[in-house]
């Protein structure tokens, strides 16, 4: 086993799911900015070429979360092209069935655990063998604001995300004496297509316009204003720097303050 002190972000392999758009993609991005070996993979082929035409250095695969087959296959390919993983982004997640309980479906619910909660377990299994034989890693989990929120017709999603947050509660105390350190970061209301198709279909749902949802989730936040994708990918390579080297076990909001309007 080697020294458990982080390895500076340049000299990295990072490996961020849902990585060709989105959130996913600033974080791959703002590694490969400061130096860092990135490897993404993501469902949408198409987003993923497009990633690849504007960053040609991305490692790029598809690769379906809840399929671990899929999950160990792409890791074992990461670290033969890359070397073995240092930092894990799990990125990847659905937004749920956004049905009321009457009507949500089996088959939404368990997706939404396959993909948001046995996605992310699938990848931390696989990449912390070589994390414990080279001293030491940084898993960085996207979970969501929403777990204080609690906006209705998300069930299935609030509770795969406090699912998230317990494996990285629990997973943090497991692998702290190897030197591996597993964080959570809860962002707010991120500005982007994919919230703004979340809130559409809960105004769709309740027969309201879109700015009347947008404005009640604005009055959860102190600051009223949307997160940008940027901000969540910073924090993320702080998180994966040597300058959070004691930081683990952590749920981190980047949200504008949620909570305190709770």
């Amino acid at each position: 086993m080697t020294s458990s002190l982080p390895r500076d972000v340049s000299a990295q392999t990072v490996l961020v799911t849902a990585g060709a758009s989105g959130i996913g993609w600033a974080i791959a991005r703002r590694f490969l900015t400061v130096g860092a070996r990135v490897a993404l993979c993501d469902v949408d082929a198409n987003a993923l070429d497009r990633a690849c035409e504007e960053q040609p250095l991305l490692l790029a695969g598809v690769v379906d979360v809840s399929d671990e087959t899929q999950v160990d296959a792409f890791v074992t390919a990461v670290k033969s092209e890359l070397g073995p993983v240092d930092t894990l982004v799990n990125n990847a997640g659905i937004a749920g069935g956004c049905a009321p309980i009457a009507t949500l479906g089996m088959e939404d619910w368990r997706r939404s655990f396959n993909v948001n909660v046995h996605g992310c377990f699938s990848f931390l299994r696989a990449v912390t063998p070589d994390m414990e034989q080279r001293g030491g890693g940084a898993v960085i989990n996207i979970s969501t604001g929403s777990v204080f929120t609690l906006p209705v017709n998300r069930l299935d999603y609030i509770a795969s995300k406090w699912a998230v947050e317990g494996l990285t509660r629990g997973a943090a105390k497991e692998l702290g004496p190897a030197g591996i350190r597993v964080n959570a970061i809860r962002p707010g209301l991120v500005d982007g297509p994919r919230m703004q198709a979340i809130l559409q279909a809960q105004a769709d749902s309740k027969g309201v316009p879109l700015a009347h949802i947008e404005a009640g989730f604005l009055d959860f936040i102190s600051m009223r204003a949307k997160v940008q994708p940027h901000e969540i990918a910073d924090l993320a390579v702080f998180l994966a720097s040597p300058a959070a080297r004691h930081i683990t076990g952590q749920l981190i909001g980047v949200d504008g303050n949620i909570e305190w309007e709770q």
